[in-house]
């Protein structure tokens, strides 16, 4: 019996290996396009994660990875422990919060209103122009709020008049700053993923929707919106998986000392206590903690999402 299936496997993969390789002889230009991805991919993403054992051990650049001593899980007790670590975490998940419940859905607002836009040319003249800031460097937005909220600026005259303390002095204006800026810069972009989705609905069932006496309200209700449904489920578990990785760019470009009780989230923890304190070890068993949090929570709301909707990313 084993004689026959190791005869029969033999051809089997001999079979697989002539295919293969015929694939590639035929395919070999795409195979080409795609290498310069897969090796940007294996030594940016996962080289790196050999990096992991930095959280387990004292690291010392000299020593390296290897040569520095084992210390098992130190670290993450010192973190779990530190009271200043849960302020870091509970504002991380605030502004997260915040900018999901808010930021999420404005992409998809935005792209039904463009949709219902007749002219063409108005249509884009939008879209171009909502599109820009998501083009512009981040430097340089992040110093347009500053203008702008500063004790002279434009939006801080016009709602506290002149002379107004600056708004990013404020603990309590931090998050509503950062949210409404993120959604200033990113609903245009944002919109082009729901844009696509809406290009696909069957226009007959419109059409159909219309007979029955549906208006505009309700065509968007049962036509629109769950034909962009398996769209907004999936960008909604990325998001998911995303929370606690607040973009520590944006905030170290506009936070100060005076507000880091309410603006201090885990990427800008790591980065001072990681390059500006070199506690490389530590501020590694932080990131770690980070990964393991947001592979469960997109593992569970895609889990969710499956049993729910039918919808999920695998």
């Amino acid at each position: 019996m084993n004689v026959q299936i190791v005869a029969k496997s033999k051809p089997y993969k001999e079979k697989l290996g002539y295919r293969i390789g015929l694939d590639f002889r035929k395919n070999k230009g795409l195979y080409l396009m795609i290498l310069p991805v897969l090796v940007f991919y294996a030594l940016f993403h996962y080289t790196p994660i050999m990096g992991i054992l930095i959280a387990f051990k004292d690291y010392v650049p000299k020593k390296g990875i290897i040569g520095s001593n084992w210390v098992g899980f130190r670290h993450f007790y010192d973190l779990f422990t530190s009271s200043y670590f849960w302020q870091v975490l509970r504002n991380t998940l605030w502004i997260s919060t915040n900018n999901l419940i808010w930021g999420f859905p404005a992409p998809i607002i935005f792209a039904l209103l463009i949709n219902e836009i007749v002219s063409v040319k108005c249509k884009r003249a939008v879209q171009t122009i909502t599109y820009l800031p998501h083009f512009i460097s981040l430097v340089v937005i992040c110093g347009l709020i500053k203008n702008f909220v500063g004790t002279d600026g434009l939006i801080n005259n016009m709602f506290f008049g002149e002379g107004s303390r600056n708004m990013l002095e404020n603990k309590n204006m931090f998050v509503p700053i950062y949210v409404i800026s993120s959604i200033w810069t990113e609903v245009g972009w944002g919109s082009i993923m729901y844009l696509a989705a809406l290009a696909g609905i069957d226009t007959q069932l419109y059409e159909a929707a219309t007979i029955d006496g549906a208006g505009k309200w309700r065509q968007t209700l049962h036509v629109t919106l769950p034909g962009i449904v398996p769209t907004i489920v999936l960008l909604f578990i990325l998001r998911l998986g995303s929370m606690l990785n607040v973009g520590y760019e944006k905030i170290i470009l506009l936070y100060n000392p005076l507000i880091y009780d309410k603006s201090d989230v885990i990427s800008t923890f790591v980065y001072r206590r990681g390059i500006q304190e070199a506690s490389w070890s530590y501020s590694t068993a932080v990131g770690l903690f980070n990964s393991v949090i947001s592979f469960i929570l997109i593992y569970c709301s895609n889990t969710a999402s499956k049993k729910i909707t039918t919808t999920s990313l695998w």
